[in-house]
């Protein structure tokens, strides 16, 4: 179990409270809101759920939320464990405009 549950939410959208689990909710514009969104089906309920590359696209962008050693090692992570191709990740974040920040960590990881 995560310590907290991450929820995206538009910029003007009104914001959930919620008690249990933890929540930390973060606004995003219009422009990543709606990049990468997989559907998985949990208990019969199809939940929206941001793909590999987009959350590794979105720590590197957002180095107010989470520093820079926990974004390297959720890179480093999600290529060990096969979870999405380079290419793919460089996709993702030249989309999410984080490519300037993760082109040096991504090409150090798979040199």
């Amino acid at each position: 179990m995560p310590r907290r549950v991450w929820v995206a939410i538009g910029r003007g959208d009104w914001s959930p409270v919620a008690f249990y689990p933890p929540t930390r909710i973060i606004r995003l514009s219009e422009k990543y809101l709606h990049q990468g969104v997989e559907h998985h089906m949990i208990s019969g309920v199809s939940v929206p759920v941001y793909s590999v590359p987009k959350t590794l696209a979105d720590l590197f962008r957002n180095s107010r939320l989470v520093e820079r050693s926990i974004a390297v090692e959720g890179l480093r992570a999600a290529l060990a464990q096969r979870r999405a191709t380079p290419g793919v990740i460089a996709q993702a974040a030249i989309a999410g405009g984080a490519w300037r920040i993760m082109r040096p960590y991504l090409e150090a990881l798979t040199c």
